[in-house]
């Protein structure tokens, strides 16, 4: 395993990328303000040094939790490998020119379902759709602009596990904690 995990997170990710559909595909759990757990899919949208990018609706459910409690956990699951990586850690929202970099990457309609969404608020499919047809309509071909709702987040993390699968269930689990601006590796049992 390498000294830093986040050039061990890079390996992983490659490896599952070239034989795992949606090799970005993660579990974002986040609290209520009750406390109770509450976890959905996200795709990660770039890790490196600082942490592991997902972007979303501020609104939404998730969005609301990570406001009262900026902290979370990410999931990242490779069946195909019986690869897993576990992560948790501080969550901050990413500057305005990353959301709006990374919004005008997405395909149009993308965009438009964005800027119109209720995210996570009950809504009838016709108005959803109303809402969806009038802001295509009233943009007459131009391109939405990110609207203040919708951006990006950031997890610094302060633990990532990296899990590997043996049949024999005696799995491999290194966990790496950030410890005097460096990382403490260990191993745990299965």
């Amino acid at each position: 395993m390498a000294a830093d995990p986040i050039e061990e997170f890079r390996e992983w990710y490659e490896a599952a990328s070239g034989s795992v559909p949606l090799a970005e595909a993660m579990t974002l759990a986040t609290v209520d303000e009750a406390g109770s757990p509450d976890a959905r899919m996200v795709l990660l949208k770039g890790f490196g040094q600082d942490g592991f990018r997902f972007f979303t609706n501020y609104e939404s459910a998730k969005g609301e939790q990570l406001a009262a409690n900026s902290r979370a956990a990410l999931v990242v699951y490779w069946r195909e490998l019986d690869r897993q990586v576990r992560i948790r850690g501080a969550v901050e929202r990413l500057p305005a020119e990353d959301s709006d970099e990374y919004f005008a990457s997405r395909p149009r309609d993308s965009r438009i379902a964005a800027a119109i969404s209720p995210q996570s608020r009950p809504i009838e499919r016709d108005e959803l759709d109303r809402l969806y047809e009038q802001l295509e309509t009233s943009l007459a071909g131009a391109d939405p602009e990110r609207p203040a709702h919708w951006g990006g987040y950031l997890v610094r993390p302060d633990s990532i596990e990296f899990w590997q699968g043996r049949d024999s269930r005696m799995h491999d689990r290194i966990r790496y904690t950030r410890k005097d601006g460096g990382w403490r590796m260990e191993r745990l049992a299965p």
